[in-house]
C-alpha cells in the first residue's frame, strides 16, 4: 500500500520520483523508488531544528528515531513525526549516500520498487541510535552503531558520501595512521642502522 505524502505539508524534501509505503518490517514506513532514478539525483533534504545531545536525550522515542547527526555534537531532528524523508532506513548496502551534512543522492542507478536506503554510519558519530540491524545485505555487520563510521572498508566503499564532519574525522584517523607509520618507519632505520654500527 502507498502512502502519499502531500510536500506542501512536509518541511523536508522528498524526490518526486519517490515514495513512502508501509512497511512494518522495516518499523512502519520506507522509502520507495516510484520510477528509475539516475546516479547523483537528489533523493532527500531533511529539515528540522537543531539540539545538542543533553536535548535529544530528553526527546520522546519518535523524535530521536528520526534524528540526523549532522556535527559532533548537533542533531537535526524533524518538527514533526511524519516527515516523509524521515523514512529513509538504513542498509549496510545502500544505494544512497550523504552529500553535505542534509542532503540524501543516490550512489548509482536506481530501478523503480527498489526501496531507497542508506548506511548511517554515513552521517552517525555517536551512539545515539544504535540497534540491532536485519538488512538481509550480504555484508551485513548486524549491528548499527555510532562507530561504524571508523571501519576502514566502508571509508572506501563510501568515500565522498559521508556527512563532512565525519569525512574530518577519518581524514583526521587517517593521517595519524600515516604519522605513525612514518616513526615506526624511521625508529626501524635507526634500529638498523644502529645494528650495522655495533
Amino acid at each position: 500500500m502507498d502512502v502519499r505524502r502531500s510536500q506542501s505539508t512536509s518541511n523536508s524534501y522528498l524526490s518526486p520520483k519517490c515514495i513512502v509505503r508501509i512497511a512494518e518490517e522495516k518499523g512502519g514506513y520506507a522509502v520507495y523508488a516510484a520510477e528509475p532514478i539516475a546516479k547523483g539525483e537528489l533523493l532527500v533534504m531533511w529539515s528540522g531544528t537543531l539540539v545538542d545531545s543533553a536535548k535529544l536525550e530528553t526527546l520522546p522515542d519518535a523524535f530521536r528515531r528520526h534524528s540526523l547527526q549532522v556535527e559532533d555534537d548537533l542533531f537535526l531532528v524533524s518538527l514533526t513525526d511524519c516527515e516523509p524523508a524521515d523514512y529513509v532506513n538504513h542498509s549496510c548496502s545502500p544505494n544512497a549516500g550523504l552529500s553535505g551534512q542534509i542532503s540524501l543522492v543516490s550512489m548509482r542507478d536506481i530501478q523503480a520498487g527498489e526501496e531507497i536506503t542508506y548506511d548511517y554510519a554515513m552521517s552517525d558519530g555517536s551512539d545515539y541510535d544504535e540497534f540491532p540491524c536485519s538488512c538481509g545485505a550480504p555484508q551485513c555487520r548486524g549491528h548499527v552503531g555510532g562507530k561504524d563510521w571508523r571501519n576502514e572498508t566502508l571509508w572506501v566503499r563510501y568515500a565522498g558520501y559521508y556527512s563532512p564532519y565525519l569525512a574530518v574525522r577519518i581524514m583526521r584517523m587517517k593521517n595519524r595512521r600515516r604519522a605513525q607509520l612514518r616513526r615506526s618507519r624511521i625508529d626501524g632505520v635507526g634500529k638498523s642502522a644502529s645494528l650495522l654500527t655495533t
